[in-house]
């Protein structure tokens, strides 16, 4: 393969083989023709701050592993809590938000709505995880259950995809 200028020889291009059976083994076609079509890209390395905050990120979930162990050996199995009503509205209120934001960004063609609904498909993730895990059993289970599988998590799904599909059309 010839290498290119500047020295850089030995690294591979990307190459298109033109050969068809029958015309191989035809009258003057003793050998595929190769056409290179562009070289290899690379992947850019990150910044260095990029890669640091990676690493830290790593550290930091890794660190969560043992403490995951003491929350599920150390907390009692009920809780009484005084603002209960605020934090599932404030919940819901995020989802809301979220929903509307990633609707009307991707009605724009912001390539933005990615990120909101990416955070929106996480809210609703959570939203339907403690909706089943808190409820009492009966009724209230069978509730939750329902709102997870007929609007949360099949929400959480379209804004998941939503996101993926943005993102790897932008890569």
């Amino acid at each position: 393969m010839k290498g290119r200028a500047g020295g850089e020889r030995g690294k591979t291009m990307r190459q298109l083989v033109l050969c068809n059976d029958e015309m191989a083994g035809g009258e003057g076609f003793d050998r595929a023709e190769a056409i290179p079509l562009h070289e290899e890209a690379e992947e850019p390395r990150p910044a260095r701050g990029m890669r640091r905050a990676g690493w830290l990120l790593v550290a930091c979930g890794l660190a969560l592993l043992p403490w995951l162990y003491v929350l599920a050996t150390g907390l009692p199995a009920t809780a009484i809590a005084a603002h209960w009503p605020v934090a599932w509205v404030g919940l819901d209120a995020l989802e809301a938000l979220g929903l509307i934001a990633t609707g009307l960004l991707a009605a724009r063609g912001d390539r933005r709505h990615a990120l909101a609904a990416a955070a929106t498909a996480t809210l609703l993730v959570v939203d339907a995880w403690f909706d089943t895990t808190t409820a009492a059993p009966g009724g209230d289970f069978a509730t939750a259950v329902a709102m997870a599988l007929g609007a949360e998590l099949p929400l959480a799904a379209l804004c998941g995809r939503l996101a993926l599909r943005a993102l790897s059309r932008h890569a």
